[in-house]
Parts: structure tokens; C-alpha cells; sequence
């Protein structure tokens, strides 16, 4: 069995960094760690397909990528838990660039109460974004890289939150983060003959709009019901001092997306301060 992966040794730094001529798709792309991933792909020479399911803002972040950084990037209104509109997305992609090369599936909701009070609801939507959205944007990316043979890299946005337990009141958000970095590495095994590598990158928190409003929700659903919840001011676990920004994650995945990690593939990058030493 042929695992057509290059051999990279003689390749130039900025020729590794590079993602000139490369297709990408990102997941959550309308703000926060999905914008800042988009727009240092976008920086490194990718064209970009951003998908999300606030279908206005996802096409001024596309507007406002294009004319920063001179690459083709288009938006379009996608549901990560349907399968039908992930492949119209995946589909699109091929019809505007060609192919893909790599796809990111930073797509996430951030839910948190205590067991005792966490409606069906809550747990069913958590598995349906953050397990579920994964699969499919793999499964879908990896159909459409293999048809030609051209293989690429999947990378799937995971969280510290997938291998330990920061606070109380994240059963359904914990238990679909260890099921992401579990597909990772099963996913790694069945795609790596056809030349696709898959990555996870697990931040820490980061104080982005959505985390910051699902958070305060969750505060105040507790708060209702008369349990209380810890602060996230997760300073004091950061070894370098401070909370981490949606660059910070972007550059890891930059190096995820990129020919310089050509020899990684399972493997999760822990993008956390040090919080899980």
C-alpha cells in the first residue's frame, strides 16, 4: 500500500510555509478563532472558502480577507450538523477553486450547567456541532481531496477541554471534545493511504465573542437555578502569563495546515499556556 506522502527536507522555510495555490475551507469562519484562522490562511497565499451559519457576517469576514490579503475567499451560509449543506459547502469549494487541500473544522458551541440541570436539548445540540460537525466536514473533505488523488490535510479545532476537565457544569462540551481528538487519531489511520493528514490543535480558553456569550449563558442558567459556577479567569493556570487570542491559535494551525508539520499526522497540538501540564 503506496502512502503518498513527499518528502519535504529540501524545501525552502517560506516555500514549507507556504499555502500559495492551495484550497481551503473553514468551519465557524464569521469571528473569532475561525476569522483569525482564515485570515492568516489567507496571509500565506490560500484561497478560502468560510463557512458559517450567520450567512451576512460570514460574507463581510470573506469581503474584508479578500481585499486585505488579495486571495479568492467567498462566504456562504452552512449547517456543520446537516449533511446535505456540508456537501453543497464542500461542493462549492470545488466548483470555485478546483479541489481542496485543506479543510478546518473549527466549528464549536461552548454550552455549559451543571448535570443536574442540562436539558436534553443542550446535550444533543453540543454532540450534533462539535462531534458530529466534525465527522462530516472530514468525511466530505476527505472524499473530495482523494478523488484526485491529490490528498491534503484535515485539522479539527479541539480544546484543552479534550483531555481533562477545566471546571464543573461541561459534560456534553467535555465529552464531544474527547470525542473529536478521538476521531482524530481513528481518522488519521483510515485516511492516511490517500495522502490526508489530520491534525487536532486544542486551545485553551480564549476570550472570543462566542465563548464569552456562551459562557455568561451558562452563568446565568446556574445562577437561576441557584448553583454556582467558578470563574473562567484562567490566568493562574497560564505558564506564560496571559490568556491566549485567536492569533495565537491561528499560527498553530498555520504550522498544522502547512508542509512544515509534513511529518505529523493523529498527533493533537496542545495550544493551552501550559494549562494541561
Amino acid at each position: 500500500m503506496s502512502f503518498p506522502f513527499p518528502d519535504v527536507s529540501d524545501h525552502s522555510l517560506s516555500d514549507l510555509l507556504s499555502l500559495a495555490g492551495r484550497r481551503a475551507v473553514v468551519t465557524g469562519a464569521a469571528q473569532g478563532l475561525g476569522k483569525a484562522i482564515a485570515s492568516r490562511m489567507a496571509e500565506a497565499g490560500a484561497d478560502l472558502l468560510l463557512i458559517d451559519l450567520n450567512e451576512d457576517a460570514v460574507e463581510a469576514t470573506a469581503l474584508e480577507i479578500a481585499q486585505r490579503h488579495g486571495v479568492r475567499v467567498i462566504g456562504a451560509r452552512t449547517d456543520v450538523t446537516d449533511s446535505a449543506s456540508v456537501i453543497n459547502a464542500a461542493d462549492l469549494a470545488v466548483s470555485h477553486f478546483g479541489g481542496i487541500d485543506v479543510w478546518v473544522n473549527n466549528a464549536g458551541i461552548f454550552p455549559n450547567a451543571p448535570a443536574t440541570i442540562m436539558p436534553d436539548e443542550m446535550w444533543d445540540a453540543t454532540f450534533a456541532v462539535n462531534a458530529r460537525g466534525v465527522f462530516l466536514g472530514a468525511r466530505e473533505a476527505a472524499r473530495r481531496m482523494s478523488a484526485n488523488g491529490s490528498g491534503g490535510v484535515i485539522i479539527n479545532i479541539i480544546s484543552t477541554a479534550g483531555v481533562h476537565v477545566a471546571f464543573p457544569g461541561m459534560a456534553a462540551y467535555v465529552g464531544s471534545k474527547h470525542a473529536a481528538l478521538g476521531m482524530t487519531k481513528s481518522l488519521a489511520v483510515d485516511l492516511a493511504p490517500l495522502g490526508i493528514r489530520v491534525l487536532g490543535v486544542a486551545p485553551s480558553f480564549v476570550p472570543t465573542e462566542g465563548n464569552l456569550a456562551a459562557a455568561k449563558a451558562g452563568a446565568d442558567a446556574a445562577a437561576e437555578a441557584g448553583v454556582e459556577l467558578p470563574s473562567l479567569d484562567v490566568m493562574n493556570t497560564s505558564m506564560i502569563g496571559r490568556i491566549g487570542t485567536p492569533d495565537d491559535i491561528a499560527r498553530v494551525v498555520l504550522f498544522a495546515a502547512s508542509d512544515l508539520s509534513m511529518i505529523m499526522t493523529g498527533t493533537t497540538l496542545m495550544a493551552d499556556a501550559g494549562e494541561t501540564l
